[in-house]
């Protein structure tokens, strides 16, 4: 599975043939087929399993104790999981929807939907932060939670792209100053 993944994510769904994951699994193709069912059904485990991978990550940034801790911890987490030296550059979720067409409009949809599971997490915890006062009263979370994943999904891009964990890093640090931080209490 970590092989079809791995394919998946550096070629995306388009780009990867039924000829390139039988020969990268070292399987045939009747194998494939009896095994998952068709290319799709592959897509779906290996993303499945790249989701569980990435949520502990997520978890463990949205445990942080301020909203600008657990975005911090978030992005400076995407920006290492995207430079993994044993791993493809950027993002599973990204990169494997970049070249779809119109046919395989199902696939980005499917990869939509697992990126709006991160907005809603960070929603949820930016809302949370609100309710604790560690934000204010008037903080759009819908729009704060959006802007956060676009520079988590900008920092998958630019991994892609040859950007180094510290060039990451460094962007990730800035990214997070978007949330306020808390008020000092009196």
């Amino acid at each position: 599975m970590d092989i079809a993944m791995h394919l998946f994510w550096r070629q995306g769904y388009t780009g990867t043939s039924i000829a390139d994951l039988t020969a990268a699994m070292g399987i045939n193709p009747p194998s494939l087929y009896a095994t998952f069912g068709n290319k799709r059904a592959l897509f779906e485990e290996a993303l499945s399993r790249y989701e569980k991978e990435r949520s502990r990550t997520l978890t463990e940034a949205m445990a942080e104790p301020t909203a600008r801790e657990a975005v911090l911890s978030f992005l400076t987490g995407t920006a290492e999981a995207a430079t993994l030296p044993d791993r493809p550059a950027g993002c599973l979720t990204v990169q494997g929807g970049l070249a779809c067409g119109g046919e395989d409009g199902e696939i980005v949809q499917l990869l939509a939907t697992s990126r709006a599971r991160t907005r809603q997490a960070l929603h949820d915890r930016l809302a949370q932060a609100v309710t604790d006062g560690d934000l204010p009263p008037t903080t759009d979370c819908a729009a704060l939670a959006r802007c956060v994943v676009a520079t988590a999904e900008g920092l998958n891009v630019e991994a892609s792209a040859g950007a180094t964990h510290p060039e990451l890093t460094a962007a990730a640090e800035v990214g997070a100053r978007v949330i306020p931080a808390p008020e000092p209490s009196l």
